[in-house]
């Protein structure tokens, strides 16, 4: 649980630092949104079988 909470942390630091010096997202958000999903898929799977 304690990773989720990093990792969330971390992307709202991210999220906050890109806001603030105005950069755009390198992919449309489909794609980077299909690429979120895909990670949180993949780290359940791999859970699941730890």
């Amino acid at each position: 649980m304690l990773s989720y909470a990093q990792a969330l942390g971390a992307g709202i630091g991210l999220g906050i630092m890109y806001a603030l010096i105005r950069v755009d997202s390198p992919a449309p958000p489909p794609v980077a949104l299909t690429g979120l999903a895909g990670m949180l898929i993949g780290f359940g799977v791999l859970e699941a079988f730890a």
